[in-house]
């Protein structure tokens, strides 16, 4: 492990629930994480500005209530009863238990110490509902899916736990993680559910790839006779564009005014732009532009610019830009504007176990377990048709040297440590600063089918699950 520097910032994380005891990594007590925020479709990002849906949301005066039946419910209720009664008479029982520690876990909350908030609740230390609130957010914020699942503990032993509001931060940070099995979870175990509740978990299958999961959503709502809003049309058709599902698009498009007389935003004209535009339909899209009825803005422009740059359409994006101009004649400014070289952010990972997290970054010469099994990995990913893609690699260098490059890139370092430090066919889950390069997600693909496990990566711009030679996004990012 000499190869490996311990250090603190924000990057790249292996998340994993266990660790093999050959494995030592030194432990961080503070950390702190600032991920560039995830990037939306064009629609969903305008609609969040208006407003809309949010996994931040406190309260939510606008929809009532609508109680789901659920014949586990009793059940789940006494056996909650019987943990809580089991809990209490252990610590009854326990002569040594002194009191709880006198701590104020809001003004940790506000200094970003959630695990040492989650270790006083640990010691008995009562969370309130601003506390839940606080660590809920932070852990969306970080990614930090192993912390929130504590709190996820801590809550169902709580006063709170039936609260709507406080279930739907759950699953707004459970999406915001990644996992939209634990998100589900708990939306099935919601005995009272709101319209936030429903939007929260369409929104979520939409940003991870899996847009299906969420038109079937969508379609059980309608049975249980909950009316759709306006709201409810951005996701479902952020949904649609998350898995390319055009036809389908274009019949909720259509199904919003003519069977649920809701009035069209520009949020939902950008929706279908995005259903054809990330299908390739530029022709489509560009057709439906013209034929809106209210006069296209400069951001109805920008994401069709946007798809024909995406899709290597230079004559469609050139277009777009003179109309821009002719819209704003200070966008042509922007190109004689001399723009400063970025600083290149060094990659670094974050392996997490349980309430122990580290980081690491990559040093030079190439050695330790890691790069091992990453050596390895590269000899079989060859052997199944994998062939690097040096475009990628913006050095003047040669050939060989972009390849030895492109192998060694920060992600698949990480994973190739999560597979030495976890057991078989634990599903990893990597944090990135930056975006993926193409190369590494057609190597992730194969590695994920080599493997026989789940590699989730978070990049700057969305979630990428990875699994049997596939990627959610569909090769779409």
């Amino acid at each position: 492990m000499s190869s490996l520097i311990s250090l603190q910032g924000s990057g790249n994380s292996i998340i994993a629930s266990h660790l093999r005891p050959r494995i030592a990594p030194q432990p961080l007590t503070q950390f702190s994480l600032n991920p560039t925020p995830s990037k939306p479709l064009c629609a969903y990002a305008a609609y969040r500005r208006q407003g809309g849906v949010s996994h931040r949301q406190g309260t939510n005066t606008h929809y009532k209530s609508h109680p789901v039946s659920d014949p586990s419910s009793q059940t789940n209720k006494k056996k909650s009863h019987s943990n809580e009664q089991k809990l209490n008479d252990e610590n009854e029982s326990d002569p040594l238990r002194g009191d709880p520690p006198n701590v104020d876990l809001m003004g940790l909350c506000e200094e970003g110490k959630v695990e040492q908030v989650v270790e006083y609740m640990g010691q008995g230390v009562s969370a309130d509902y601003g506390v839940f609130c606080a660590l809920l957010d932070s852990c969306g914020d970080s990614k930090s899916l192993q912390v929130g699942k504590r709190v996820n503990e801590f809550l169902k032993r709580s006063p709170f736990r039936g609260d709507i509001e406080l279930n739907n931060k759950l699953i707004g940070m459970y999406v915001r993680c990644g996992s939209m099995r634990d998100a589900r979870r708990v939306f099935d175990k919601m005995r009272e559910r709101n319209m936030n509740s429903w939007h929260l978990m369409i929104h979520g299958y939409a940003v991870n790839g899996q847009g299906n999961y969420g038109l079937l959503l969508f379609e059980e709502m309608r049975k249980v006779g909950l009316q759709p809003d306006s709201e409810t049309f951005v996701v479902v058709l952020a949904a649609c564009a998350s898995v390319e599902a055009v036809k389908e698009g274009l019949m909720y498009f259509n199904l919003m005014k003519n069977e649920y007389r809701i009035v069209r935003g520009i949020e939902h004209y950008l929706g279908v732009i995005d259903v054809l535009g990330a299908s390739g339909h530029l022709n489509e899209a560009e057709e439906f532009i013209e034929k809106m009825p209210v006069e296209p803005t400069a951001e109805v422009w920008e994401a069709l610019g946007t798809y024909a740059r995406i899709h290597g359409d230079i004559e469609l994006e050139d277009r777009v830009d003179e109309l821009l101009v002719s819209l704003d004649p200070s966008k042509s400014i922007a190109d004689k504007i001399p723009i400063p070289v970025r600083k290149k952010h060094s990659a670094i990972n974050m392996l997490e176990e349980k309430n122990r997290v580290s980081e690491y970054r990559c040093t030079s010469p190439y050695k330790g377990g890691g790069y091992e099994r990453l050596k390895g990995l590269n000899g079989q990913m060859r052997e199944a048709g994998y062939v690097p893609d040096t475009r990628y690699v913006l050095h003047d260098i040669d050939e060989d040297a972009k390849e030895q490059a492109l192998q060694y890139h920060s992600e698949r370092l990480a994973i190739a440590y999560g597979l030495i430090s976890t057991p078989p066919r634990t599903t990893l889950r990597i944090i990135k600063n930056l975006r993926i390069c193409g190369d590494c997600h057609n190597a992730i693909k194969i590695m994920s089918r080599i493997v026989g496990r789940e590699l989730i990566v978070r990049d700057n711009k969305r979630f990428h699950h990875f699994k049997d030679g596939k990627c959610s996004c569909g090769d779409y990012w």
